[in-house]
């Protein structure tokens, strides 16, 4: 494949070579699903959307790999050429730094597997909020490998259920999907307790939420 994209840099380090070694491998990984110029088309505007809209700097082509595929794979799912076997759920709050993905760590902690979760951001920040990682930690809860994500067309269409926290009109409306509005503070600027009751009080959203979009009783 030759790049889509003119090359690209981080700053540092041209990523062309790189960025096309992902786009060869991810297609391998779509054969019969994506062709190879739909799957580079995606790894470098991945790369772009992450670079200039979220302001992501280190580890750039690893997350580019990591959002490419998901994206790809919500693709699939909307289009049917890929298999939903449990509820996909979306969270978007604006930054997707502290609401959006507390409870999108939450929900698939309490699922278990029996959903999926993704979550995005209308302004994606650039790492998340310290105090989101700390209150999460306390329930042994890792996020060191989340990170801030735009939101995209490909990942609204292949939810379920899309639940907005303080994001106003910024998600796309689609038919067929369920939609839900968090009224839940924003942890932006807020000590580690307030953080903290406003995670307890998302976890009791996502709990209730779960056994509405599951057969199993969600976990206590």
């Amino acid at each position: 494949m030759s790049p889509t994209k003119p090359p690209v840099s981080d700053g540092l380090l041209d990523v062309t070579a790189v960025l096309t070694r992902t786009a060869e491998r991810l297609a391998d990984r779509f054969t019969g699903v994506f062709s190879a110029e739909t799957v580079e088309r995606y790894v470098f505007e991945s790369h772009a959307a992450l670079h200039e809209a979220a302001g992501v700097k280190q580890h750039l082509p690893a997350l580019t790999d990591h959002f490419a595929t998901e994206r790809l794979t919500a693709l699939a799912q909307a289009r049917g050429l890929m298999p939903k076997p449990v509820p996909e759920v979306l969270f978007v709050c604006v930054q997707n730094a502290g609401r959006s993905q507390m409870a999108a760590a939450l929900l698939a902690h309490h699922g278990r597997g029996r959903v999926h979760v993704r979550s995005a951001g209308s302004q994606p920040a650039a790492e998340l909020e310290s105090e989101v990682t700390a209150v999460l930690g306390e329930l042994g809860l890792d996020l060191s490998a989340a990170f801030p994500k735009p939101l995209t067309d490909d990942v609204v269409r292949a939810a379920d259920v899309v639940i907005t926290m303080g994001c106003g009109d910024a998600c796309p409306v689609f038919p067929g999907k369920r939609y839900l509005d968090w009224d839940v503070p924003d942890p932006d600027g807020r000590t580690v307790e307030e953080v903290r009751a406003i995670r307890d009080t998302i976890a009791e959203r996502v709990t209730g939420l779960l056994a509405e979009i599951t057969t199993a009783p969600a976990d206590s």
